[in-house]
Parts: C-alpha cells; structure tokens; sequence
C-alpha cells in the first residue's frame, strides 16, 4: 500500500496503473514498429529489428529471471500497481511475447526480401544457384568442418554446459537402438557472415551453413531433425552470496557464476514444432511456455558491420545521414586564448547529447589535468565503455602529474561489470584513488568535480559537471542527454560534501542544491507535487512537465494522481515503462503521457515544476522507478541560469510538439499516432535539432 496515498479500495489501486513487465513489452513493441516504418532507410529498420531482439534478450536475463526467482521464493507476493502473482506476470509476458515473435519473423522477412531487391544482404541457402551452392559447400569443407567441436549425448560423451544466448547447432540422430542428441557449438574463429562474392554485399549466416550441412558432421547417423538453438540465462547474481573479503575479488566471482545461472527462454530456429525442443525442454526442465521458436536469426548482432562493404551511393539511400554534432568552437566562439574552463568559470554550460560533441566534455577535463591550480578531479563512473579510453587517460594523466585524483567506479553496472574491473589496475597504477560504492544500493548518479584554487586567493573553488547519461563518448552519439557545467558555489560545496560522503561511506548526508538518493530526492519531488497541488486548490495556475525514461515508483504514481485529481495539468514524456496509465475519464484525465523512439534514444531526465520565471527546473541521472530512488545513489541537479532553462524547456516543447515519431499513450495503456490534421506541419523533434545549428 500507498505510504503517499492510503488506498483502501484494491479496485481504486489499479484503476489507473498497470504491471510494470507489460508496460515494457509494450514499448519494446513500438521499438519493432519503427522497423516497419517505411520512412525509416532500410538498414535503419534492420538496426530496430536488432535492438528490440537485445531488448527482449535482457529482458529474459533480467526480468524474467528475477519474477522466476520471486515466483520460488514467495509465490503469493503480489506486484503493487497490478496486483498480479510472479506467476501470472510470467504467464501474461509469454503470451505477448509469443505474439511479438510472429511480428518479428514477418518484419524481418519483409527487410530481408527489400535488401536483396538493391543487391544486399541475407540470403537463404535453399535460394542459392547451384554453383553458388557448390561453392559454399567447399567453404565448408575447407575452412568451417575442421574447427568444429560436435559432440553426441550419451554415458560417455555428457551434456556439455551451454552459454547464455551462445548459437549451437542441434540435431537428432538415428542410432542403433535410440535417438541419440547431437549438438555443435557456432565456432567463435571463423566469421559469423559468410560472403558470397568479393564485392561482399551478399551473404549467409555461418549457422545456416552449418545447419545445411550437419549431415557431414554426424557421419554415419542418419539426420531426423536439425535447428540452430539458443539458451537465455537469468543474469541476476547476489554479491551477497559472495565470501570473498575483497570486494573486487567478490565481483570477479559473481560474474564468473552468471555463466550457471537458471535457463530461462530457449529460442529455437525452426519452421514447426520440433523434437529438438521437446528434448531441451526436458533437460533443462522449463515450461513449454518458454520456449519460442521463430524464423529470423536468433541474436542480430551482425546488422551493425554490414555497413563497411556498401557502396557510398547506397549508404545514402539506406542509412541515416551521416550527423556531425556542434564542436566546442562552433558552440562557443571562444576568442583566441580563451579556454572553456575560463568560460564555465563565468557561466553556466549545457551540453546536449548527441546534438554537442561529448568532445566538449573531454576538452575541459584535458584543460583541467594540465592547469596548475586545480587541486583535484573527483569522479562516478557507472558505464564508460569499451574503446572508449581518452576520459580515463586524462584521469590517469592527472594523477600522475600529482592531482588528488578520485574515481568512484561502479563494479554492478549489470553487464559491463567486467569492462569496469579491466580499469581498476591502471587507474590505481596511475595513483588514482578508487572507491567501490556499496553493497546494496548501486552509484549512478553522473557527477564530476574539479577544485582549483586562484593564484593569490584563499579557498577551493569549483566547477561541477552534473549529467543525465554516462560518461561514455559511444552512447554520446546515440543517447539524447545533458551535462550542467557550472561553477556555482552552492552546488560546487554539495558536490564536494557528495564525494566525501561517497568516501567515508556515508549514503545520508544533507545537501542545500543537490537531490540525493535515497535520501532527499524522492522526498523533494513529492514536495513540490505537492505543491503545484496546492496552487491549483487556491485558483493558482499549476502545471507539471516530466522527461524521464520509466516511472514505476508507486508513491510518486499516487502523487501524480493527486495532482490530476486536484486539477493541475501533468504532460509526460516516458520512453519506455509507464505504470501510470493517462487520459482514464475520471481518474487521470489532467494527465498525458507520450513516448518518442527515433533515431537517437531518449534518455535525459527532466522535471519541470510550475511555469515562467518561477519554475523550478531539475536534470537528474534517475528515473522515477524505487530502484532509483530507494536502491540507488543518483543527483538531480537545479537549473538556475535563466537562458539554459528555457533552452532545455524549448527541447521538451518541441518533443511535446512532434507528431512523427511520439506516441501518445491511451487510456488502456497503448501507444497510438497523435493526430494530425490536413495541413499540419510534420514535425521530427530530434531531426529539427539535428538541422539546428
């Protein structure tokens, strides 16, 4: 129940709420949607069908495997916004997602078959002429047959253990007195794309050709079945469980037993029901339910290198165009000799990604590690990713030329866990001091800080970086967020106080500008809900504007519905989870939610409270969901410059303006097209500031 909202009527309590899981699947169905949009190139499309199959891969791995678990645990615990068991969530997410399945077979065919029209792409093998095929067959022969590993099931040959979401090829084999199993794992040396020609714009899977030719593999067997199959494992692991005294060692051993963890989908390639499965379903021991066959390639992660044998003329008409963001000289016009650490000294910054180069950001920081009076560079690092090494250079540069260098580095950012333990050695080599966060509650706020002292002044001053999105130059390109530079004092003291927090270990320290989680910053915004409530109950104009990527915090939801019920106006910009369901007659009509998938992904957090001159305007790294304001350590951050608020306030106009690529949500919680008119001017949001210079 509500601590927000003491609702006695369970029937009141989901009235305007749904389950969170489909929430979701229903958002990774508007992600296969922009797959089938005809504006849209065509190997963008594909990308789409690419990144909704990685969606619902850690979907499995995540969700699906924590309900698995909650289900063994405590079968009759129920969700809070709609009221069902783990068990009937489970059953509702298989039956949609067994539907989505069949739109993603049909969307893909459809790409595969409109590729090949211009000359490129995916083939199948069945397809080809007779000399093509000829031709693969002695590339089999050749260079595939003789790293393969196959392997049959029986007392002296055992079930092997099989990696999560790894291809293997299966067969059933005729013996001489039963079925026997065979299986191959897809080798990680040769090339998953196998091309047919040298121009390299046609090709076959290395899966398919294995498939194709399995019965010279099992010689001597005859072959009744064959597939190209998938385990997914739950990706959950309990660091709890863990003994080991140092916590980077008790990471290392964690990641190492997600390799074992409980099947939880098996995807299998096929036409019909297969033998194959009914097998897999007995070994592993899992519901009929969760297993899902389907025709397109079982993981997609191939469609992102198909660009790199495409002629010029056709990445023209098949890809995006090619998008250069705003440099630091073309964003600033710095005069010669002026730096960008001079300039924030004087003004407040904002960085919009990916519409400003995240170089920018690494400027200032090159600025920093060579300036002689800054003191110290202080530091979270949730996702930096892999390749991605000039940030973590200069940190380590700066500690090497004696600055007090601190990174508190992130060691549970699920699934790049390993990518951050592969930092720990050199930053330490380097003198940086590293800090591990905790053991409950994961550090995702985006907060970097550098102190410096001016010549012949007493006292540090600051200049403080508060973002939405990682620190990370990959996701810059492809995430829309924000980065607050600022040397005002107030936030810079919060900021100082936050590392040294972070250090001693202290998560409930008072701050005067920043909101902290998962102390003060759910307790703020249940404030000043309350009091745009108050305002609209004294005849006060009162109106609350939202940017965020999920809102599943059930005492924040109730607050909303109070303040829709109380007659203020909530317009929502979620991109994905929406447990809050708009636009019910009598319940949320005050309040609109939209979500916009396009060609960057929406990611910036936003909380606008009030309008004009008084309006209080937050950029924070948390979603309104409990993992982020109770389970996590996240900073939301005040926009006091005047200009940077209406700049960030025109960007969520501009978004509430778009009718191509938003969607509003609908009172049963669906996505629908917002209307337009004869007449009306489309309008594409992120392409309006890609053109804006």
């Amino acid at each position: 129940m509500s601590k927000t909202l003491q609702l006695e009527d369970k029937k009141l309590m989901t009235a305007y709420t749904q389950n969170r899981e489909l929430s979701w699947l229903k958002f990774n169905k508007r992600v296969l949607e922009e797959a089938d949009d005809s504006t849209v190139p065509l190997c963008e499309r594909l990308k789409f069908v690419e990144i909704f199959t990685s969606n619902l891969d850690e979907f499995f791995m995540v969700r699906v495997g924590s309900l698995l678990g909650l289900e063994a645990m405590d079968p009759k615990k129920r969700d809070n916004k709609s009221m069902m068991t783990a068990t009937e969530q489970l059953h509702a997410i298989f039956d949609k997602v067994g539907e989505l399945y069949i739109q993603r077979d049909r969307v893909f065919a459809y790409l595969r078959r409109k590729l090949l029209e211009k000359g490129i792409g995916h083939v199948d093998i069945h397809e080809l002429s007779k000399k093509q095929y000829e031709e693969l067959e002695t590339v089999f022969q050749d260079c595939i047959l003789p790293v393969l590993s196959p392997q049959i099931i029986d007392k002296h040959h055992p079930f092997p253990h099989l990696d999560n979401k790894k291809l293997y090829i299966s067969a059933i084999l005729k013996g001489k007195k039963k079925l026997i199993f065979g299986i191959i794992p897809l080798p990680d040396s040769v090339s998953r794309v196998v091309y047919l020609s040298k121009d390299k714009t046609e090709f076959v899977l290395l899966e398919d050709i294995i498939e194709e030719f399995v019965d010279k593999i099992f010689t001597g067997y005859p072959v009744l079945d064959k597939a190209v199959f998938a385990i997914t494992r739950s990706a959950e692991i309990n660091l709890e469980e863990e003994e080991a005294g140092d916590y980077l060692e008790a990471m290392k051993q964690a990641i190492r037993k997600r390799r074992h963890l409980t099947p939880v989908r098996l995807e299998i390639r096929s036409q019909g029901k297969s033998i194959i499965s009914e097998y897999l379903i007995d070994r592993y021991k899992i519901l009929p339910e969760q297993v899902f066959s389907t025709t397109a390639p079982l993981t997609m992660d191939y469609v992102y290198g198909l660009e790199n044998n495409i002629t010029e003329t056709l990445k023209q008409e098949l890809y995006y165009t090619p998008y250069t963001p705003v440099g630091l000289e073309e964003k600033f016009h710095l005069e010669e000799g002026e730096t960008l650490f001079n300039l924030v000294k004087k003004q407040d910054v904002l960085l919009r990604y990916p519409y400003d180069d995240f170089g920018i950001l690494l400027q200032l920081l090159k600025e920093a590690v060579y300036n002689p009076n800054v003191l110290s560079i202080r530091i979270t690092i949730y996702r930096v990713g892999k390749g991605h090494v000039k940030l973590m250079n200069y940190l380590m540069v700066a500690a090497e030329l004696g600055k007090d260098v601190t990174v508190l580095l992130e060691l549970k950012a699920r699934f790049d866990e390993a990518n951050n333990i592969s930092w720990v050695n050199g930053l330490r080599e380097a003198g940086c001091k590293i800090l591990y966060g905790f053991d409950k509650y994961k550090v995702h706020a985006k907060l970097c800080q550098i102190t410096y002292r001016e010549p012949e002044e007493n006292g540090v001053k600051y200049i403080t970086h508060i973002g939405t999105g990682n620190f990370n130059a990959k996701t810059a390109k492809l995430y829309t967020d924000y980065a607050l530079l600022t040397a005002d004092d107030a936030i810079g003291r919060d900021g100082s106080m936050f590392f040294r927090n972070m250090g001693i270990g202290n998560l409930w320290g008072e701050y005067q500008q920043l909101l902290v989680a998962p102390i003060s910053l759910k307790k703020t915004l249940l404030e000043l809900i309350q009091e745009e409530i108050t305002k609209a109950k004294n005849g006060q104009e009162a109106y609350i504007l939202l940017k965020m990527n999920s809102l599943t915090d059930r005492q924040l939801i109730d607050a909303l519905y109070q303040a829709g019920q109380a007659g203020v106006r909530v317009d929502m910009i979620v991109r994905g989870i929406t447990c809050l369901v708009p636009e019910r007659p009598g319940l949320t009509d005050n309040i609109h939610i939209r979500s916009i998938v396009g060609r960057f992904l929406e990611h910036s957090r936003v909380f606008c409270f009030g309008r004009g001159d008084a309006m209080k305007m937050y950029i924070a790294s948390a979603d309104w969901m409990t993992r982020n304001t109770e389970n996590r350590v996240e900073v939301a951050a005040p926009v006091h410059d005047a200009g940077l608020k209406q700049e960030i306030w025109d960007m969520l106009e501009m978004q509430l303006a778009d009718n191509t690529k938003a969607r509003n949500i609908d009172a049963d919680g669906e996505y629908y097209m917002p209307p337009v008119q004869p007449g009306d001017t489309l309008i594409n949001a992120q392409e309006y500031y890609i053109n804006k210079r």
